[in-house]
């Protein structure tokens, strides 16, 4: 059993899990995922690595309760743990590829939309650790939804808010913003990498065409199986099909086909809505029979 050692809630339906993993701890690099099944009869579910300490042999997980299989893990506490805790899956972020030399030369700019905080986290980290100090933007829909704004701030200076509702920061689309910095404050980025809801990689992958800059993408919330068996990873880059959870996450965003990738997004929704909700009257069962 890999045991959950730390749970917090970051938000309403959004969780933080320390996770006792010493393998997977010691082999994680950013930019990949894990898969955790939460008993013998539990669903493959791919996550993001949000952090990892090799020397402690913990991994940091983030999870959004959203559909049945993410709400049984949203309901483990701590002292709990999961059946099954496989990883580092995907490749790692091609900056670890960089030489000191480059990554010293290189600007980079991370735009984390919403949940993409976390997988953004680990490669910023990554590159402090390194003496790289990266641009952040973090986008949410308003103030309580900014996630990781602390920890941002302790590895770079250059964080910049963008809400949707203004209640903090900058008020309207992370695009937006990105322009400004280039365009009017001559901010000068060599990378930027864009991670978050689909439709706003494929805005920003076309605002960072525009303006000349390269640009990455991770398209980890394709990923059902994680091996590339299921095929529900399908996406077309630069004209060929690839498979984000072996050939990825991470791919040239000016290359993805955004919009099939949408569509390939939406095909289970139905199916998940229904067993949603089955398992939300599951768990509203058994706490009327724990009362009873």
């Amino acid at each position: 059993m890999f045991k959950i050692l730390k749970k917090s809630e970051l938000a309403p339906s959004i969780y933080l899990m320390e996770v006792e993993a010493p393998r997977v701890a010691h082999a994680a690099q950013p930019g990949q995922f894990l898969i955790v099944i939460v008993d013998e009869k539990g669903e493959r579910i791919p996550l993001t690595i949000c952090d990892y300490d090799a020397a402690k042999g913990t991994v940091t997980i983030f999870i959004q309760a959203i559909g049945a299989s993410t709400m049984r893990i949203a309901a483990l506490n701590e002292g709990d743990g999961f059946a099954d805790f496989v990883g580092p899956l995907g490749q790692p972020s091609e900056l670890i590829h960089y030489s000191p030399e480059r990554l010293a030369a290189t600007k980079f700019m991370f735009v984390a939309g919403g949940l993409g905080a976390a997988p953004v986290y680990p490669q910023v980290k990554w590159l402090a650790e390194r003496g790289v100090q990266a641009d952040v933007i973090i986008g949410a829909k308003n103030e309580s939804l900014i996630l990781f704004e602390d920890e941002f701030r302790a590895l770079t200076p250059n964080v910049h808010i963008a809400t949707d509702d203004g209640s903090k920061g900058y008020k309207g689309l992370v695009t937006n913003l990105l322009k400004e910095l280039v365009v009017e404050q001559g901010n000068r980025y060599d990378c930027v990498v864009a991670i978050g809801p689909m439709i706003m990689m494929k805005f920003v992958a076309l605002t960072t065409k525009e303006l000349g800059i390269p640009t990455i993408a991770s398209l980890n919330t394709l990923m059902v199986d994680g091996t590339g068996m299921c095929g529900a990873c399908r996406v077309t880059v630069g004209g060929k099909t690839r498979f984000a959870c072996v050939e990825g996450p991470e791919f040239d965003a000016h290359q993805v086909d955004f919009d099939e990738a949408m569509r390939r997004q939406g095909m289970y929704r139905t199916i998940e809505e229904r067993r949603r909700a089955a398992e939300a009257e599951r768990v509203a069962g058994h706490k009327c029979n724990i009362g009873l």
